[in-house]
Parts: structure tokens; C-alpha cells; sequence
């Protein structure tokens, strides 16, 4: 018999940074077409059937004492009933897998070459077009106190048999999951048994020896908006309700918060799921930020920022201190993945002008690739696989 399968997820999001203080909301439709423009959030789940567990989920870390505390403000620890599943060890005690610092490490290298992986989007494909350096493969992440377990794509895979998981986001959060298909595809050597499909808003890589599925959906703002379709993203309701009240930026995140947490105690079983929420993903273009020259952004860095307090102007800490408020009140389990620091150093891992420009640029442009270089998006293989590398610690070794 067929492994039932879990519904589709509802509208879910993720955006990138922008300087606005003030969002529009439609009365009629509630939450809507307003929010986030400020960070990248991912909503991950993995779903599981046929296996008499307990309650999986973590809160934002109720197994540890400092994961819990975002942007220098500790949530009210909540200690659930139960322990995650899939956990196959423990972290060290004291251990913050998120507070560490990057590591130059020739000999750990990529996870994964960039030729190697046929489904890296070529917004993310730096090498194939045309970066001259790799230095941004070589950086590891090392937390203070101990180690990042080691990514073991076999485990991973004998995890997910017969079941889903689910990345929902923006085209950030699409990086991560492609990231997490081309870490584990190569233990599938039958090109038969594996496949990626597009339907609409839908991304699935099947592992059809696995009967498991990792999916992609598309919701750039986590809730229901005007951006939801995966090719036009600027579309209308089809309504004619206008009516629009602005409210702040953190207002508005934390009425999304309180709704997608919400609709996850209304429609997730903890008992067959496990949540995580991943914090936002930094921008670099200001390059005034780390004290380089006036008016240039992360065009031709290729070093990390070497400074621990480092905190980008786009990210903004009003934005963790409703992150942690909001989880540290909830009354559904998620675990937090805080990847917003640990990302901010890495000026140097974006795909830049690395990457197929979908409008041919200008003379202009050409002449000055500052002005056209993505300072939003990361070069795979890169700062991704240590997002996916961490996801699985906490997923294992919590």
C-alpha cells in the first residue's frame, strides 16, 4: 500500500530586506499582500506516517540553554513533555550550534560540486558563470565550545523513507531546499529513481527507492498574498476590496507570526510533524557597513567580515525581539533556526553578477557591475549547506 501523504501546506512566506517602516493591510482580507519585505524566513516540515512517534517538535530550543535567546533576548523557556524524534544524539551542554565563527578549511572543501548537481537554479550557479575564485566554498562554520556534526546524507535519507519534507518560502528559501536535494542526490546513483517536478507553486524531488519526497512550496510572504504565484509575482486579488491601513513593520511580523503559529496548532499533528523557522537571511549592500569604500556593496568581496558584533544595517533586531517574544510565548512547539548572525559575516558568498541575467544589461550596467550585483542571494554550493548542515543537528543531535 501506497504512504499516505499529508495535504498541501497552507500560503507560507519569506522575503528580502527592505528600508520600509510601514506595510498596507486589506481590512477585508486580513493578513495580506503587506508582509515581511524585511527578511527571509523559511516554515520547514517534515512529515511522518506509518511510525508510532511522539511529539517531535522543539520550541525554540527546549533542550538547550542558549539557543532560545534571539538578537540578546532571552524567550521564556518552555519545557514540552516530550522529546524530538529522530534524535539519534545530544549536543554538548552549553553547546550553541549558532554562536561561533567562520574557519578558513581547505581540506573539508564543498559538500557537493556545482557541476555535480543538475538542479541548482542558474540565478545560483557562480562558477558556471564566471566567478574566478571559490574561496567562498572553503569557509566552515565552527561553533564556540564544540562541533557541527558532520552531514551525513545517508542517515538523512534512511530518516525520510516514507515520508515528506517541505521547505515554503521565497526564492531564499527555494536556495536552501535545492541545497538540501543536491546534498543527498548523489546517494540515488538510478537517474530513474530520482526526479524534480513543477507544478505551479509545487517543487517535489521524488527518491522514489526512499518512497519519500523533499518539496518546495512557493509563499513568498507566509500567508496569503498577491505574490503567491510562482511566475508573476506582483499578481491582484481578485476582489475589489481596497480599503488599507498601514501598520509597522513589526507589527505587521507579528501579526504573521501569531497567525502562522495559529494555523499550525490548527492543522499540525505533533505528534507526525516537526517545525522549524528559520530566521532572517542579511543583505549586503552596504558596503559602508563593514567599514569598506563609500557606495560599493558585496560586488568582488571575497572574504567573510572578520568582526563578531557585526550587524548589518538591513537586519533589523526589532524583528528577532518579536521572533523570540512570539515563539517564546507559543503554544506550539517550533524550533528556531538563527542563521541571521552567523550569514551577516559572509559578504562574500553571494552570487554578485555571478549568475544568468534574465534582462540583457545595458551599457551602463556593464560599466559599473555594482549597480547590478545581487547582494541578496547566495552562490551554490556555499553558505546554504551550512543553513542545511545546522538544520540537521537540530534535527539529530538537539
Amino acid at each position: 500500500m501506497k504512504t499516505p501523504r499529508s495535504p498541501s501546506p497552507p500560503s507560507s512566506s519569506s522575503s528580502s530586506s527592505s528600508s520600509s517602516s510601514a506595510f498596507p493591510l486589506r481590512k477585508a482580507r486580513g493578513l495580506s499582500p503587506f508582509l515581511f519585505t524585511l527578511l527571509a524566513f523559511i516554515v520547514f516540515v517534515v512529515t511522518l506516517y506509518g511510525q508510532d512517534f511522539m511529539c517531535l517538535l522543539g520550541q525554540l530550543d527546549p533542550y538547550s540553554s542558549r539557543d532560545d535567546v534571539v538578537a540578546g533576548n532571552p524567550s521564556p523557556r518552555r519545557k514540552w513533555e516530550v522529546e524530538p524524534a529522530f534524535a539519534v544524539g545530544k549536543k554538548p551542554a552549553g553547546c550553541d550550534y549558532f554562536s561561533g565563527r567562520w574557519v578558513w578549511d581547505e581540506t573539508a572543501g564543498p559538500l557537493y560540486e556545482e557541476s555535480e548537481c543538475p538542479y541548482i537554479q542558474p540565478q545560483l550557479t557562480c562558477q558556471a558563470h564566471g566567478r574566478p575564485d571559490r574561496d567562498y566554498q572553503f569557509w566552515r562554520w565552527q561553533p564556540h565550545g564544540c562541533d557541527l556534526p558532520s552531514f551525513n546524507a545517508t542517515l538523512m535519507l534512511e530518516s525520510l523513507r516514507g515520508k515528506r519534507m517541505m521547505y515554503v518560502g521565497d526564492s531564499l528559501n527555494r536556495g536552501q531546499y535545492v541545497s538540501m536535494v543536491c546534498l543527498v542526490h548523489r546517494l540515488i546513483p538510478n537517474e530513474s529513481a530520482k526526479s524534480m517536478e513543477t507544478t505551479g507553486s509545487l517543487t517535489v524531488f521524488t527518491a522514489a527507492d526512499y518512497n519519500a519526497t523533499i518539496e518546495f512550496y512557493w509563499a513568498p510572504f507566509l500567508l496569503e498574498s498577491n505574490s503567491d504565484d510562482a511566475v508573476i509575482h506582483r499578481g491582484s486579488f481578485d476582489d475589489e476590496a481596497k480599503e488599507i491601513v498601514e501598520v509597522s513593520t513589526e507589527d505587521a511580523y507579528r501579526m504573521a507570526m501569531r497567525s502562522m503559529m495559529r494555523w499550525a496548532r490548527k492543522n499540525m499533528d505533533p505528534r507526525t510533524t516537526r517545525v522549524f523557522f528559520t530566521s532572517m537571511s542579511p543583505t549586503h549592500a552596504k558596503s559602508g557597513d563593514w567599514g569598506g569604500e563609500p557606495g560599493k556593496n558585496c560586488y568582488n568581496e571575497t572574504t567573510p567580515i572578520n568582526n563578531a558584533t557585526y550587524w548589518g544595517s538591513d537586519s533589523r533586531r526589532s524583528i528577532m525581539q518579536v521572533i523570540g517574544e512570539e515563539f517564546g510565548k507559543s503554544k506550539y512547539p517550533v524550533t528556531l533556526l538563527n542563521i541571521t548572525q552567523l550569514s551577516n559575516y559572509r559578504k562574500d558568498a553571494h552570487t554578485s553578477i555571478y549568475k544568468k541575467q534574465w534582462s540583457p544589461l545595458t551599457a551602463e550596467q556593464l560599466a559599473n557591475p555594482v549597480s547590478y550585483a545581487d547582494c541578496t542571494h547566495w552562490c551554490l554550493p556555499g553558505l546554504q549547506d551550512t543553513w542545511n548542515e545546522l538544520l540537521f543537528a537540530k534535527l539529530f543531535y538537539p
